[in-house]
Protein backbone atom coordinates (compact mmCIF):
# COMPACT_ATOMS: atom_id res chain seq x y z
CA UNK A 1 0.00 0.00 0.00
CA UNK A 2 1.16 3.53 -0.74
CA UNK A 3 2.65 5.30 2.30
CA UNK A 4 -0.08 7.95 2.24
CA UNK A 5 -2.79 5.34 2.73
CA UNK A 6 -0.73 3.45 5.31
CA UNK A 7 -0.68 6.58 7.44
CA UNK A 8 -4.42 7.15 6.95
CA UNK A 9 -5.17 3.50 7.77
CA UNK A 10 -3.01 3.46 10.91
CA UNK A 11 -4.54 6.49 12.57
CA UNK A 12 -8.09 5.89 11.37
CA UNK A 13 -8.10 2.34 12.78
CA UNK A 14 -6.69 3.54 16.08
CA UNK A 15 -9.51 6.09 16.33
CA UNK A 16 -12.08 3.43 15.36
CA UNK A 17 -10.77 0.90 17.92
CA UNK A 18 -10.68 3.42 20.76
CA UNK A 19 -14.11 4.82 19.89
CA UNK A 20 -15.59 1.31 19.89
CA UNK A 21 -14.03 0.60 23.32
CA UNK A 22 -15.52 3.80 24.72
CA UNK A 23 -18.98 3.17 23.26
CA UNK A 24 -19.05 -0.48 24.37
CA UNK A 25 -17.90 0.34 27.89
CA UNK A 26 -20.47 3.12 28.30
CA UNK A 27 -23.32 0.92 27.01
CA UNK A 28 -22.28 -1.98 29.26
CA UNK A 29 -22.08 0.41 32.20
CA UNK A 30 -25.53 1.85 31.45
CA UNK A 31 -27.02 -1.66 31.20
CA UNK A 32 -25.62 -2.56 34.64
CA UNK A 33 -26.13 0.64 36.62
CA UNK A 34 -29.12 2.32 34.93
CA UNK A 35 -31.66 1.09 37.51
CA UNK A 36 -29.32 0.32 40.41
CA UNK A 37 -27.07 2.80 42.18
CA UNK A 38 -24.41 0.45 43.60
CA UNK A 39 -21.60 2.01 41.59
CA UNK A 40 -18.96 2.07 44.22
CA UNK A 41 -16.23 4.49 43.10
CA UNK A 42 -17.33 5.99 39.75
CA UNK A 43 -13.92 7.56 39.09
CA UNK A 44 -12.10 4.23 39.37
CA UNK A 45 -14.81 2.57 37.27
CA UNK A 46 -14.11 4.93 34.37
CA UNK A 47 -10.34 4.77 34.97
CA UNK A 48 -10.61 1.09 34.00
CA UNK A 49 -11.88 2.25 30.60
CA UNK A 50 -8.88 4.58 30.33
CA UNK A 51 -6.59 1.58 30.93
CA UNK A 52 -8.41 -0.32 28.16
CA UNK A 53 -7.84 2.61 25.78
CA UNK A 54 -4.17 2.82 26.73
CA UNK A 55 -3.48 -0.86 26.04
CA UNK A 56 -5.44 -0.66 22.79
CA UNK A 57 -3.07 2.09 21.58
CA UNK A 58 0.02 0.19 22.78
CA UNK A 59 -1.06 -3.02 21.07
CA UNK A 60 -1.91 -1.23 17.81
CA UNK A 61 1.53 0.36 17.46
CA UNK A 62 3.81 -2.27 18.98
CA UNK A 63 2.19 -5.34 17.42
CA UNK A 64 1.64 -3.67 14.00
CA UNK A 65 -1.36 -5.99 13.70
CA UNK A 66 -3.10 -3.90 11.03
CA UNK A 67 -0.36 -4.30 8.44
CA UNK A 68 -2.50 -6.51 6.17
CA UNK A 69 -5.83 -4.91 7.04
CA UNK A 70 -6.82 -3.94 3.51
CA UNK A 71 -6.42 -7.48 2.10
CA UNK A 72 -7.79 -9.47 5.04
CA UNK A 73 -11.03 -11.42 4.45
CA UNK A 74 -14.10 -11.30 6.70
CA UNK A 75 -13.19 -14.37 8.78
CA UNK A 76 -9.56 -13.30 9.26
CA UNK A 77 -10.72 -9.82 10.23
CA UNK A 78 -13.07 -11.22 12.87
CA UNK A 79 -10.29 -13.38 14.31
CA UNK A 80 -7.96 -10.35 14.32
CA UNK A 81 -10.49 -8.25 16.22
CA UNK A 82 -11.09 -11.02 18.78
CA UNK A 83 -7.34 -11.39 19.30
CA UNK A 84 -6.83 -7.64 19.69
CA UNK A 85 -9.66 -7.30 22.21
CA UNK A 86 -8.52 -10.39 24.15
CA UNK A 87 -4.88 -9.25 24.39
CA UNK A 88 -5.70 -5.61 25.21
CA UNK A 89 -8.38 -6.43 27.79
CA UNK A 90 -6.33 -9.27 29.29
CA UNK A 91 -3.31 -7.01 29.81
CA UNK A 92 -5.55 -4.25 31.15
CA UNK A 93 -7.16 -6.57 33.75
CA UNK A 94 -3.72 -7.63 34.98
CA UNK A 95 -2.86 -3.94 35.59
CA UNK A 96 -6.26 -3.36 37.23
CA UNK A 97 -5.63 -6.32 39.54
CA UNK A 98 -2.25 -4.98 40.69
CA UNK A 99 -3.78 -1.51 41.18
CA UNK A 100 -6.36 -3.19 43.42
CA UNK A 101 -9.32 -1.81 41.45
CA UNK A 102 -10.98 -5.20 40.99
CA UNK A 103 -13.37 -4.56 43.87
CA UNK A 104 -15.19 -1.92 41.83
CA UNK A 105 -15.43 -4.08 38.67
CA UNK A 106 -18.70 -5.71 37.67
CA UNK A 107 -18.45 -9.05 35.85
CA UNK A 108 -21.70 -8.11 34.09
CA UNK A 109 -20.04 -4.95 32.70
CA UNK A 110 -16.87 -6.76 31.59
CA UNK A 111 -18.70 -9.66 29.89
CA UNK A 112 -21.09 -7.37 28.00
CA UNK A 113 -18.23 -5.01 27.15
CA UNK A 114 -16.23 -7.86 25.58
CA UNK A 115 -18.87 -9.15 23.15
CA UNK A 116 -20.12 -5.65 22.30
CA UNK A 117 -16.61 -4.35 21.61
CA UNK A 118 -15.86 -7.30 19.31
CA UNK A 119 -19.14 -6.88 17.44
CA UNK A 120 -19.06 -3.07 17.12
CA UNK A 121 -15.35 -2.96 16.24
CA UNK A 122 -15.76 -5.71 13.64
CA UNK A 123 -18.68 -3.92 11.93
CA UNK A 124 -16.85 -0.57 12.04
CA UNK A 125 -13.72 -2.11 10.51
CA UNK A 126 -15.63 -3.79 7.68
CA UNK A 127 -17.36 -0.50 6.85
CA UNK A 128 -14.06 1.41 7.01
CA UNK A 129 -12.36 -1.18 4.79
CA UNK A 130 -15.08 -0.77 2.15
CA UNK A 131 -14.78 3.02 2.39
CA UNK A 132 -10.97 2.96 2.18
CA UNK A 133 -10.99 0.74 -0.91
CA UNK A 134 -13.50 3.01 -2.68
CA UNK A 135 -11.52 6.07 -1.61
CA UNK A 136 -8.25 4.61 -2.90
CA UNK A 137 -9.77 3.73 -6.27
CA UNK A 138 -11.56 7.05 -6.73
CA UNK A 139 -10.19 8.76 -9.85
CA UNK A 140 -9.12 11.80 -7.82
CA UNK A 141 -7.27 9.74 -5.19
CA UNK A 142 -5.74 6.81 -7.06
CA UNK A 143 -1.94 6.92 -7.51
CA UNK A 144 -1.41 7.12 -11.27
CA UNK A 145 1.69 5.16 -12.28
CA UNK A 146 3.78 5.20 -15.44
CA UNK A 147 5.62 1.88 -16.00
CA UNK A 148 8.96 1.71 -17.83
CA UNK A 149 10.25 -1.81 -18.41
CA UNK A 150 11.64 -4.27 -20.93
CA UNK A 151 9.44 -6.28 -23.29
CA UNK A 152 9.85 -9.62 -21.52
CA UNK A 153 8.79 -8.23 -18.13
CA UNK A 154 6.12 -5.73 -19.20
CA UNK A 155 3.07 -7.99 -19.12
CA UNK A 156 3.91 -9.44 -15.70
CA UNK A 157 4.41 -6.01 -14.12
CA UNK A 158 1.34 -4.36 -15.63
CA UNK A 159 -0.93 -7.28 -14.72
CA UNK A 160 0.43 -7.39 -11.17
CA UNK A 161 -0.34 -3.69 -10.72
CA UNK A 162 -3.80 -4.12 -12.22
CA UNK A 163 -4.65 -7.11 -10.01
CA UNK A 164 -3.49 -5.36 -6.84
CA UNK A 165 -5.02 -1.96 -7.63
CA UNK A 166 -7.99 -2.56 -5.30
CA UNK A 167 -5.83 -2.74 -2.19
CA UNK A 168 -2.68 -0.87 -3.20
CA UNK A 169 -4.20 2.34 -4.54
CA UNK A 170 -2.23 2.23 -7.82
CA UNK A 171 -3.45 2.54 -11.41
CA UNK A 172 -1.27 2.08 -14.50
CA UNK A 173 -1.96 4.96 -16.88
CA UNK A 174 1.01 4.62 -19.27
CA UNK A 175 3.62 1.97 -20.05
CA UNK A 176 6.79 2.30 -22.12
CA UNK A 177 8.90 -0.53 -23.53
CA UNK A 178 12.52 0.55 -23.02
CA UNK A 179 14.25 -2.07 -25.19
CA UNK A 180 11.85 -2.48 -28.10
CA UNK A 181 11.03 0.12 -30.74
CA UNK A 182 10.13 -1.57 -34.05
CA UNK A 183 8.93 0.35 -37.09
CA UNK A 184 5.26 -0.04 -38.11
CA UNK A 185 4.55 -2.24 -35.07
CA UNK A 186 1.00 -3.24 -34.24
CA UNK A 187 -0.56 -1.42 -31.26
CA UNK A 188 0.10 -3.35 -28.04
CA UNK A 189 -2.39 -3.36 -25.18
CA UNK A 190 -2.37 -5.17 -21.84
CA UNK A 191 -5.97 -4.83 -20.73
CA UNK A 192 -6.83 -1.12 -21.08
CA UNK A 193 -3.16 -0.05 -20.89
CA UNK A 194 -1.53 1.03 -24.16
CA UNK A 195 2.11 -0.12 -24.27
CA UNK A 196 4.24 2.46 -26.10
CA UNK A 197 7.53 1.65 -27.79
CA UNK A 198 10.80 3.41 -26.97
CA UNK A 199 11.81 5.88 -24.26
CA UNK A 200 13.46 8.56 -26.37
CA UNK A 201 12.63 12.07 -25.11
CA UNK A 202 10.24 10.41 -22.64
CA UNK A 203 9.77 13.20 -20.10
CA UNK A 204 8.85 15.65 -22.85
CA UNK A 205 6.25 13.19 -24.17
CA UNK A 206 4.71 12.91 -20.71
CA UNK A 207 4.70 16.59 -19.77
CA UNK A 208 0.96 17.17 -20.16
CA UNK A 209 -0.20 13.73 -18.96
CA UNK A 210 -1.69 13.40 -15.46
CA UNK A 211 0.43 10.94 -13.44
CA UNK A 212 1.92 10.77 -9.94
CA UNK A 213 4.71 8.20 -9.87
CA UNK A 214 7.01 6.22 -12.16
CA UNK A 215 8.11 2.59 -11.76
CA UNK A 216 11.24 1.54 -13.67
CA UNK A 217 12.19 -2.14 -14.05
CA UNK A 218 15.01 -2.49 -16.59
CA UNK A 219 17.47 -5.13 -15.24
CA UNK A 220 19.23 -5.56 -18.61
CA UNK A 221 19.76 -1.84 -19.23
CA UNK A 222 22.57 -0.08 -17.39
CA UNK A 223 21.71 2.48 -14.74
CA UNK A 224 23.76 5.09 -16.58
CA UNK A 225 21.43 4.87 -19.60
CA UNK A 226 18.40 5.48 -17.36
CA UNK A 227 19.98 8.36 -15.44
CA UNK A 228 18.78 11.15 -17.76
CA UNK A 229 15.19 9.88 -17.55
CA UNK A 230 15.31 9.72 -13.75
CA UNK A 231 16.76 13.24 -13.62
CA UNK A 232 14.02 14.44 -15.97
CA UNK A 233 11.30 13.10 -13.66
CA UNK A 234 13.12 14.62 -10.69
CA UNK A 235 13.00 18.02 -12.41
CA UNK A 236 9.25 17.53 -12.88
CA UNK A 237 8.83 16.75 -9.17
CA UNK A 238 7.55 13.22 -9.88
CA UNK A 239 8.38 10.35 -7.49
CA UNK A 240 10.36 7.64 -9.30
CA UNK A 241 10.88 4.05 -8.13
CA UNK A 242 13.92 2.36 -9.69
CA UNK A 243 13.89 -1.42 -9.19
CA UNK A 244 17.10 -3.00 -7.96
CA UNK A 245 18.28 -6.48 -8.88
CA UNK A 246 19.22 -7.70 -5.40
CA UNK A 247 20.32 -11.23 -4.42
CA UNK A 248 17.49 -13.55 -3.33
CA UNK A 249 16.80 -13.31 0.40
CA UNK A 250 14.67 -15.32 2.79
CA UNK A 251 14.29 -13.83 6.26
CA UNK A 252 16.49 -10.80 5.73
CA UNK A 253 14.71 -7.68 4.49
CA UNK A 254 15.99 -4.78 2.44
CA UNK A 255 16.10 -1.31 3.95
CA UNK A 256 16.14 0.41 0.60
CA UNK A 257 12.39 0.48 0.00
CA UNK A 258 9.55 -1.39 -1.62
CA UNK A 259 7.12 -0.83 -4.47
CA UNK A 260 4.66 -3.73 -4.58
CA UNK A 261 7.10 -6.55 -3.68
CA UNK A 262 10.00 -5.11 -5.70
CA UNK A 263 13.07 -3.68 -3.94
CA UNK A 264 13.51 -0.15 -5.24
CA UNK A 265 15.47 3.03 -4.91
CA UNK A 266 12.91 5.84 -4.72
CA UNK A 267 13.80 9.29 -6.00
CA UNK A 268 11.39 11.93 -4.78
CA UNK A 269 11.29 15.67 -4.27
CA UNK A 270 8.25 15.17 -2.03
CA UNK A 271 9.54 14.87 1.53
CA UNK A 272 6.27 15.93 3.16
CA UNK A 273 4.90 14.24 6.26
CA UNK A 274 1.62 12.51 5.43
CA UNK A 275 0.42 13.21 8.98
CA UNK A 276 0.83 16.93 8.38
CA UNK A 277 -0.76 16.64 4.95
CA UNK A 278 -3.82 15.02 6.55
CA UNK A 279 -3.98 17.94 9.00
CA UNK A 280 -3.72 20.33 6.04
CA UNK A 281 -6.63 18.52 4.36
CA UNK A 282 -8.72 18.68 7.55
CA UNK A 283 -8.13 22.44 7.72
CA UNK A 284 -9.11 22.71 4.04
CA UNK A 285 -12.42 20.91 4.72
CA UNK A 286 -13.29 23.23 7.61
CA UNK A 287 -12.21 26.28 5.60
CA UNK A 288 -14.12 25.04 2.56
CA UNK A 289 -17.38 24.76 4.52
CA UNK A 290 -16.98 28.24 6.02
CA UNK A 291 -15.97 29.72 2.67
CA UNK A 292 -18.99 28.20 0.90
CA UNK A 293 -21.34 29.72 3.48
CA UNK A 294 -19.74 33.12 2.88
CA UNK A 295 -20.01 32.54 -0.88
CA UNK A 296 -23.75 31.95 -0.49
CA UNK A 297 -24.14 35.29 1.28
CA UNK A 298 -22.00 37.10 -1.32
CA UNK A 299 -24.03 35.58 -4.16
CA UNK A 300 -27.16 37.29 -2.86
CA UNK A 301 -25.51 40.69 -3.40
CA UNK A 302 -23.05 40.08 -6.23
CA UNK A 303 -25.32 37.91 -8.39
CA UNK A 304 -27.80 40.66 -9.33
CA UNK A 305 -24.98 43.21 -9.83
CA UNK A 306 -23.11 40.90 -12.22
CA UNK A 307 -26.29 40.10 -14.19
CA UNK A 308 -27.44 43.72 -14.41
CA UNK A 309 -24.17 45.01 -15.87
CA UNK A 310 -23.70 42.34 -18.53
CA UNK A 311 -25.68 39.32 -19.77
CA UNK A 312 -24.38 35.89 -18.90
CA UNK A 313 -24.02 33.58 -15.91
CA UNK A 314 -23.13 34.75 -12.41
CA UNK A 315 -20.40 32.13 -12.11
CA UNK A 316 -17.48 31.53 -14.45
CA UNK A 317 -15.95 28.07 -14.85
CA UNK A 318 -12.80 26.99 -16.65
CA UNK A 319 -10.73 23.82 -16.95
CA UNK A 320 -7.51 24.15 -14.97
CA UNK A 321 -4.63 21.77 -14.33
CA UNK A 322 -4.16 20.55 -10.76
CA UNK A 323 -1.84 18.23 -8.87
CA UNK A 324 0.40 16.16 -11.16
CA UNK A 325 -1.58 17.14 -14.27
CA UNK A 326 -5.13 16.30 -13.14
CA UNK A 327 -7.77 18.43 -14.88
CA UNK A 328 -10.59 20.03 -12.91
CA UNK A 329 -13.16 22.77 -13.35
CA UNK A 330 -12.41 25.94 -11.36
CA UNK A 331 -15.20 28.31 -10.29
CA UNK A 332 -15.22 32.09 -9.88
CA UNK A 333 -17.69 34.96 -9.86
CA UNK A 334 -17.77 36.20 -13.44
CA UNK A 335 -15.71 39.38 -13.75
CA UNK A 336 -15.52 39.67 -17.56
CA UNK A 337 -17.88 39.95 -20.50
CA UNK A 338 -18.97 36.59 -21.90
CA UNK A 339 -16.82 36.99 -25.07
CA UNK A 340 -13.61 37.45 -23.04
CA UNK A 341 -11.86 34.32 -24.31
CA UNK A 342 -12.49 35.23 -27.96
CA UNK A 343 -11.18 38.77 -27.42
CA UNK A 344 -8.04 37.56 -25.66
CA UNK A 345 -6.31 36.81 -28.97
CA UNK A 346 -6.71 40.46 -29.99
CA UNK A 347 -4.98 41.59 -26.80
CA UNK A 348 -2.01 39.19 -26.80
CA UNK A 349 0.34 41.92 -28.01
CA UNK A 350 -0.48 44.00 -24.90
CA UNK A 351 0.41 41.22 -22.47
CA UNK A 352 2.45 42.68 -19.60
CA UNK A 353 3.68 39.30 -18.37
CA UNK A 354 6.95 37.77 -19.52
CA UNK A 355 6.30 34.08 -20.04
CA UNK A 356 3.27 31.83 -20.10
CA UNK A 357 0.72 33.89 -18.16
CA UNK A 358 -1.50 36.70 -19.48
CA UNK A 359 -1.82 39.89 -17.41
CA UNK A 360 -2.98 43.29 -18.56
CA UNK A 361 -3.74 46.49 -16.67
CA UNK A 362 -7.10 48.07 -17.54
CA UNK A 363 -8.19 44.95 -19.40
CA UNK A 364 -11.20 46.06 -21.56
CA UNK A 365 -12.81 42.63 -21.11
CA UNK A 366 -13.32 43.28 -17.38
CA UNK A 367 -16.68 44.73 -16.31
CA UNK A 368 -17.01 47.50 -13.69
CA UNK A 369 -18.37 45.02 -11.15
CA UNK A 370 -15.60 42.65 -12.21
CA UNK A 371 -12.93 45.26 -11.53
CA UNK A 372 -14.29 45.72 -8.01
CA UNK A 373 -14.51 42.02 -7.14
CA UNK A 374 -11.05 41.42 -8.57
CA UNK A 375 -9.58 44.28 -6.57
CA UNK A 376 -11.13 42.86 -3.40
CA UNK A 377 -10.54 39.21 -4.44
CA UNK A 378 -14.27 38.49 -3.99
CA UNK A 379 -14.27 36.74 -7.38
CA UNK A 380 -12.21 33.90 -5.84
CA UNK A 381 -14.81 32.86 -3.22
CA UNK A 382 -16.57 30.18 -5.34
CA UNK A 383 -13.24 28.30 -5.38
CA UNK A 384 -14.04 27.18 -1.83
CA UNK A 385 -16.11 24.51 -3.60
CA UNK A 386 -12.91 23.29 -5.28
CA UNK A 387 -11.21 23.29 -1.86
CA UNK A 388 -14.00 21.21 -0.33
CA UNK A 389 -13.83 18.72 -3.22
CA UNK A 390 -10.07 18.33 -2.74
CA UNK A 391 -9.16 19.75 -6.14
CA UNK A 392 -7.58 22.79 -4.48
CA UNK A 393 -6.24 23.73 -1.06
CA UNK A 394 -6.49 26.96 0.94
CA UNK A 395 -2.75 27.47 0.35
CA UNK A 396 -0.80 26.16 -2.62
CA UNK A 397 0.40 27.14 -6.09
CA UNK A 398 -1.59 28.79 -8.87
CA UNK A 399 -3.35 26.24 -11.16
CA UNK A 400 -2.50 26.94 -14.82
CA UNK A 401 -4.90 26.86 -17.73
CA UNK A 402 -4.62 24.01 -20.23
CA UNK A 403 -3.24 26.46 -22.80
CA UNK A 404 -0.42 27.47 -20.43
CA UNK A 405 0.23 23.88 -19.36
CA UNK A 406 0.81 22.71 -22.94
CA UNK A 407 3.81 25.07 -23.10
CA UNK A 408 5.44 23.82 -19.88
CA UNK A 409 8.88 22.22 -19.61
CA UNK A 410 10.05 19.79 -16.92
CA UNK A 411 11.07 22.62 -14.57
CA UNK A 412 7.69 24.36 -14.79
CA UNK A 413 5.83 21.05 -14.33
CA UNK A 414 7.20 20.71 -10.77
CA UNK A 415 4.83 23.52 -9.75
CA UNK A 416 2.10 20.86 -9.97
CA UNK A 417 3.69 18.44 -7.49
CA UNK A 418 1.45 19.95 -4.78
CA UNK A 419 -2.27 20.64 -4.76
CA UNK A 420 -2.97 24.17 -6.12
CA UNK A 421 -4.33 26.74 -3.71
CA UNK A 422 -6.59 29.76 -3.30
CA UNK A 423 -3.59 31.73 -2.14
CA UNK A 424 0.14 31.16 -2.00
CA UNK A 425 3.58 32.70 -1.75
CA UNK A 426 3.21 34.32 -5.17
CA UNK A 427 -0.07 36.01 -4.24
CA UNK A 428 1.28 37.59 -1.05
CA UNK A 429 4.51 38.65 -2.77
CA UNK A 430 2.89 41.09 -5.18
CA UNK A 431 0.33 39.14 -7.21
CA UNK A 432 -0.10 41.11 -10.44
CA UNK A 433 2.86 43.36 -9.61
CA UNK A 434 5.08 40.42 -10.60
CA UNK A 435 5.51 40.51 -14.37
CA UNK A 436 7.86 37.57 -14.96
CA UNK A 437 6.49 34.03 -15.05
CA UNK A 438 9.87 32.62 -14.01
CA UNK A 439 9.55 34.63 -10.80
CA UNK A 440 6.13 33.05 -10.21
CA UNK A 441 7.70 29.61 -10.70
CA UNK A 442 10.56 30.49 -8.34
CA UNK A 443 8.14 31.51 -5.59
CA UNK A 444 5.94 28.45 -6.10
CA UNK A 445 8.91 26.07 -5.93
CA UNK A 446 10.21 27.88 -2.86
CA UNK A 447 6.84 27.23 -1.22
CA UNK A 448 6.87 23.54 -2.25
CA UNK A 449 10.45 22.92 -1.09
CA UNK A 450 9.92 24.62 2.30
CA UNK A 451 6.31 23.63 2.95
CA UNK A 452 5.08 23.40 6.55
CA UNK A 453 1.81 23.96 8.39
CA UNK A 454 3.39 27.01 10.02
CA UNK A 455 4.21 28.45 6.61
CA UNK A 456 0.62 27.87 5.47
CA UNK A 457 -0.68 29.73 8.52
CA UNK A 458 1.68 32.68 7.86
CA UNK A 459 0.54 32.85 4.21
CA UNK A 460 -3.15 32.80 5.23
CA UNK A 461 -2.59 35.64 7.71
CA UNK A 462 -0.64 37.70 5.15
CA UNK A 463 -3.31 37.02 2.53
CA UNK A 464 -5.90 38.77 4.72
CA UNK A 465 -3.70 41.88 4.74
CA UNK A 466 -3.09 41.69 0.99
CA UNK A 467 -6.83 41.39 0.29
CA UNK A 468 -7.81 44.20 2.67
CA UNK A 469 -5.35 46.64 1.10
CA UNK A 470 -5.70 45.27 -2.45
CA UNK A 471 -1.94 45.19 -2.94
CA UNK A 472 -0.97 43.89 -6.37
CA UNK A 473 -4.55 43.04 -7.43
CA UNK A 474 -5.88 43.76 -10.93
Amino acid sequence: MNQKYKTLQTYALLVIDMTCILISYLIATWMRYNTRKDWGDKTLHYMVCVVFLLFCAIYSFLADWNRKFIIRGYAVELFSVIRQVAVSVGASLVVVYFLQWTNILSRFVIINFLWMDVLIDYIARILFKAFLRRHMMNDNNVIRVVVISEKEYMEKIVKKLQQSSGFMGYKVVRAYCADYNPENAEPWYIGPVHIHYGIHDLTSRLLTDPFDEVFIYTPNISQNKMESIILGFEEMGVTTHYCLELPSVRKASTVVGEFMDYSVLTYTMNKKSYKKLFIKRAIDIVGGFIGLMLTGVLTIFLGPAIKLESPGPVFFSQIRVGKNGRRFKIYKFRSMYIDAEERKKELEARNEMNGLMFKMENDPRVTKVGAFIRKTSLDEFPQFLNVLKGEMSLVGTRPPTEEEFEKYNEHYRRRLSMTPGLTGLWQISGRSDITDFDEVVRLDLKYIDNWSLTEDFKILVKTVGVVLFGRGAR
